[in-house]
């Protein structure tokens, strides 16, 4: 009799049990089927844990929601699992998980399992139509891979990703958005203040900003116009030493998905920015790609992507930035696949370079401080040199000299780049046009700060 109420109990408790994964996963395939996958993933995985693995419909809706999460290697043995069996829309979702590791092969294989099994189902032709498309945006994309040698990656934190940018005192700093302007809370924004400490820019609302020092506060809040400012979410913003060439991260310009990095340069004519340039493989990929900063005086950049991470994780990349674009030249997609990915940081390193030396000096924190006294000297008059920017008294004047200071900084790096350039010529004539253009630049820039000075100093006599 003990026995027959003890084997009852049983019966009931798993009953109850089926009945309790039966509620569980009809309320996980209803978000599914509305498309709040991140909503029916928490419940998927407790159904999947509580041993039922072996469950075809359970991996194919938890595989998808993490893909669609952004979750793409987690979601791979769940697919592959309905895949092998006869899930066909699996097929689909492995193609675009190749695609996104850029095993373009495996991942037309898998395309085609998924057609020949929907031939008549125009739907599903439209979801393989824009799947190949992207593809093969993808494959056109990484053909351009850049040859970048990338020196160190760490996996930090989310929330601290910043700890791993040691900018120098020339590139200014980098600081959350909630800090710089003392608010409880500033999202995942960031504020760029410049190496003088007398300009930042940061994303607000998905838009560029950017404000400047006036006597003891910041402010001249304007947002960058178009074409920078466009649909989707612009920010990480980093202005370079020249106060002209602006990185960012945009959910936009026709961005590959999530943020991509791209570029832009204030043109000095027209007093607007250029047309945003996306960056290259292996800066940009298929996941989000985010805040590069490049230090000129240390000679090294970072960038930071969450491609292939935990959802509290992102990477950190430390590169040697290139003088000029410069491409892989290579034919092997399957290799330019690896460099795009980063597989092997080794595969970058080229001779004769300390790379130890470079790993050190990126993880050398620097002291930033706003420089005091001795920044400059600045003739006003006969009897007076201002030498720090406290020096003035006219706000406009002030902003007018920030803006002479940081085009000569541009003006410099052109003129080192035209004295390295001009004694190859005569035996690379290719240069021609480059060095024409950064003449040409050159005579530009310094007719601009010229302009900036004289203007700058007669507002301050005024």
């Amino acid at each position: 009799m003990r026995l027959r109420r003890i084997f009852l109990v049983i019966i009931l408790a798993t009953v109850g049990l089926l009945n309790a994964h039966s509620q569980s996963l009809d309320e996980a395939r209803a978000l599914f089927n509305e498309g709040r996958f991140a909503e029916a993933l928490p419940i998927l995985q407790v159904a999947y844990a509580d041993d039922m693995s072996a469950n075809v419909p359970l991996n194919q809706m938890l595989g998808v929601s993490l893909y669609e999460s952004g979750r793409v290697l987690e979601a791979y043995p769940h697919l592959r699992f309905a895949a092998q069996n006869r899930t066909t829309d699996a097929h689909l979702y492995l193609g675009a998980i190749y695609a996104k590791l850029y095993r373009f092969a495996d991942a037309e294989r898998e395309f085609g399992l998924f057609d020949r099994a929907n031939l008549r189902n125009n739907a599903a032709q439209e979801r393989l139509a824009e799947k190949r498309a992207y593809t093969e945006r993808l494959r056109r994309v990484v053909s351009r891979t850049e040859d970048i040698q990338i020196i160190d990656s760490l996996i930090v934190p989310r929330d601290r990703f910043l700890e791993a940018f040691n900018l120098s005192a020339s590139s200014g700093r980098l600081m959350p958005m909630n800090e710089f302007f003392n608010t409880v809370d500033g999202g995942h924004n960031i504020v760029h203040i410049n190496g003088l400490g007398d300009r930042v820019h940061f994303s607000n609302n998905g838009n560029l900003f950017s404000m400047e020092r006036l006597i003891d506060s910041f402010g001249n809040e304007r947002q960058l116009p178009e074409p920078v400012s466009s649909e989707g979410s612009q920010a990480f913003p980093f202005m370079m030493v020249d106060g002209l060439t602006l990185y960012f991260a945009s959910t936009d310009h026709n961005s590959l998905g999530g943020y991509d990095l791209f570029v832009t340069r204030h043109h000095l004519a027209s007093n607007n920015y250029l047309i945003p340039t996306a960056l290259n493989p292996p800066f940009n990929s298929p996941f989000n790609d985010f805040m590069l900063v490049i230090d000129e005086e240390k000679g090294i950049g970072w960038f930071a992507s969450d491609r292939f991470q935990a959802p509290d994780s992102v990477i950190v990349y430390t590169f040697i930035p290139n003088a000029q674009v410069r491409l892989i030249e290579s034919d092997d997609m399957a290799y330019l696949g690896r460099r795009a990915m980063i597989t092997s940081i080794e595969d970058t390193w080229r001779e004769n370079v300390d790379y130890s030396a470079l790993i050190h000096l990126a993880r050398t924190r620097a002291i930033v401080e706003e420089a005091q006294q001795g920044d400059f000297e600045f003739i006003i008059n006969d009897h007076t040199i201002y030498r720090t920017f406290s020096d003035f008294r006219n706000a406009h004047a002030r902003s007018l000299f920030s803006q002479a200071m940081m085009l000569e900084g541009r003006l410099n790096t052109v003129n080192n780049q035209l004295a390295e350039m001009r004694p190859q010529f005569p035996t690379n004539s290719s240069l021609r046009d480059s060095i024409l253009a950064l003449e040409r630049e050159s005579r530009e820039l310094f007719e601009e700060v010229e302009r900036l000075k004289v203007e700058a100093r007669n507002a301050e006599i005024r």
